[in-house]
């Protein structure tokens, strides 16, 4: 069909209901093994949304990568909506941290009018912690030589960018499952062990979420998909990723370091 204006009317698409389906069961999944100790209904949920986000994201690469329909005007409007999802994503985190300072800046006398509360083994912020700072921090340093490398042609320094933003993403995830495992207090344990567990674990998930999304460019960047004037998806990831370091930061300084 002959259409004579840029922008792009998105096609009949099974996936968002279905994606919404299998959200419900994975949300339905985590109530039943919570309360009956029983993960099935969870991994039958995930693995259908896996399926889903596989073949969505698959669609969309065919959209923008081979039938042109991310033409400028589109992606002024891809990158607005980025923009704004990253936007909803800091105040996200800021209702963290303004829970996480209210209880520590003026402890309640329920916690004993101490911080941290009595009995709670903090990390120090100079093992684990500082580590994982040093490896997000790096990370951000390849995936900008990676940009960098797309936007110079340079195939190679672009692949290579992004396979070690990728490794270090996964090394981050294993070091921090690593020190959940080893740490003495729970989030149950307290204002602190809550606000610690919620503010880490989601930033935790936005690393998951962030590595994922790299891999998927790797893999694009691998069959060829970006250019060096036509490769939002990658910058939309770099975007994301450089967003989940500057949270790390913060959450470095607060809760690691001045918190403990």
């Amino acid at each position: 069909m002959h259409k004579n204006h840029p922008f792009h009317l998105v096609d009949v698409s099974p996936w968002p209901i279905l994606g919404s389906f299998s959200a419900l069961i994975v949300m339905s999944g985590i109530i039943k093994w919570f309360h009956l100790y029983t993960p099935n209904l969870l991994y039958i949920g995930l693995l259908s949304m896996i399926l889903i986000m596989y073949q969505w994201w698959r669609d969309i690469s065919r959209e923008g990568t081979f039938q042109g329909l991310h033409t400028m005007k589109v992606t002024i409007g891809l990158r607005w909506g980025m923009m704004l999802f990253i936007t909803s994503e800091v105040f996200f985190f800021i209702s963290f941290f303004w829970g996480f300072f209210h209880n520590s800046l003026s402890p309640s006398i329920e916690i004993g009018m101490m911080w941290p509360p009595k009995g709670i083994q903090t990390f120090n912020p100079i093992q684990i912690p500082l580590l994982n700072t040093l490896i997000l921090l790096t990370s951000g340093l390849t995936v900008t030589w990676a940009h960098h490398g797309l936007m110079e042609n340079n195939y190679n320094q672009a692949l290579q960018g992004l396979i070690l933003t990728v490794i270090l993403g996964i090394y981050f995830s294993i070091l921090q499952g690593y020190e959940y495992l080893e740490s003495s207090f729970t989030i149950s344990d307290a204002a602190y062990g809550s606000s610690f567990f919620v503010a880490t674990g989601f930033h935790g998930i936005h690393v998951i979420i962030g590595t994922t999304f790299l891999l998927v460019c790797l893999m694009r960047h691998y069959y060829n998909h970006f250019s060096q004037t036509h490769h939002f998806g990658f910058e939309a990831a770099a975007w994301y990723w450089h967003f989940v370091d500057v949270v790390w930061l913060f959450l470095y300084i607060s809760i690691y370091w001045w918190g403990s």
